[in-house]
């Protein structure tokens, strides 16, 4: 396949784990939705099964760095049902509370994975855990958590590209929202600055998509994989695309969040990280771990329908953290 790409999206390119790259055959036919037991645990997560397709990307309506829409193919995947939870997020940030929910003894491996250093501030920000959905982590620890998540399932999970966002969140649809093109529904699927109360809430009280993924708008912005590239979609990537980071930032939120006006919560609606999240930190260096100045940060997980190899899993796991500034 021949792409016509500029100098840094073949750099990007080039350097794209094959996850996300190969378009594989046999991982076309959508796959079950299913329950993951986190092995050791009376933990569980629940995820969606997303089919193999073809949609347009962007939006001709929407910002500049929305446009202009293109038609982009996707593999299959599964993505969370939910934003993931405190619920299930703690067990990676603390070891006690790990070792408190576990049916035996925390395995080496588990143990060996990196822990994020303990918040110096309530990192719930007063808006409560059970059912809540984790927030203000940074994209190294959202990728650190599906590490841990690793180690304990023998599953690979990780975050979703920018494309698998939106073409999971638009469930076939071709309006600004996956509902139709009136911001006025948005209330029934989504917490969101109107309705919020300036606040998260506990996942899944709102309607879900079509394809079963509730908040996929608004209650917290969810990371992605991709850095950030304004005009990533001149080009027409088309198959798998992902703008694989080389740097802190910006790197790509999407789906709005319970501090988001409507608009800002469309299906192709892009959100750039910022290190002002961190400028109050007074850690020096700044931590690679938190945010304490985007409570409306949170993950959704992905697991590619086509399972990587241990290098690659090993590759997208071990990168270094890249120092702040």
């Amino acid at each position: 396949m021949k792409l016509r790409v500029s100098s840094l999206k073949v750099k990007l390119s080039l350097l794209a784990p094959l996850v996300f790259f190969a378009v594989n055959t046999s991982a076309q036919q959508k796959p079950a939705p299913y329950t993951q037991q986190i092995d050791g645990t009376k933990l569980s997560f629940e995820m969606q099964a997303i089919p193999a397709g073809e949609f347009v990307m962007g939006s001709k309506n929407g910002k500049p760095d929305e446009q202009p829409p293109h038609k982009v193919k996707l593999d299959a995947f599964w993505m969370g049902k939910y934003e993931v939870t405190w619920d299930i997020f703690e067990p990676f940030l603390y070891k006690d509370y790990e070792a408190t929910h576990s049916n035996g003894p925390v395995p080496a491996n588990v143990d060996a994975v990196t822990r994020p250093t303990k918040p110096y501030l309530d990192m719930t920000f007063g808006m409560g855990k059970a059912g809540q959905p984790a927030l203000a982590m940074t994209h190294y620890n959202a990728i650190q958590y599906c590490k841990w998540l690793y180690a304990r399932t023998g599953v690979f999970y990780r975050l979703p590209t920018e494309a698998e966002w939106e073409y999971a969140c638009r469930a076939g649809a071709t309006t600004e929202y996956f509902y139709g093109n009136d911001e006025a529904g948005l209330a029934d699927y989504a917490w969101y600055k109107e309705n919020s109360g300036g606040k998260t809430h506990p996942v899944g009280q709102k309607k879900p998509n079509k394809w079963g993924l509730y908040d996929i708008y608004g209650n917290v912005a969810e990371w992605t994989y991709d850095q950030y590239i304004p005009d990533f979609y001149t080009d027409k990537p088309a198959v798998n695309p992902v703008a694989v980071p080389q740097k802190l930032y910006p790197q790509v939120l999407r789906g709005g969040s319970y501090d988001a006006v409507a608009k800002d919560s469309r299906s192709a609606s892009r959100m750039a990280s910022d290190p002002v999240w961190k400028q109050l930190d007074p850690q020096i260096p700044k931590s690679n771990w938190w945010f304490p100045e985007a409570p409306f940060v949170g993950l959704r997980l992905v697991r590619p329908a086509k399972t990587p190899t241990k290098a690659e899993i090993d590759a997208y796991y071990n990168k270094a953290p890249i120092a702040d500034y």
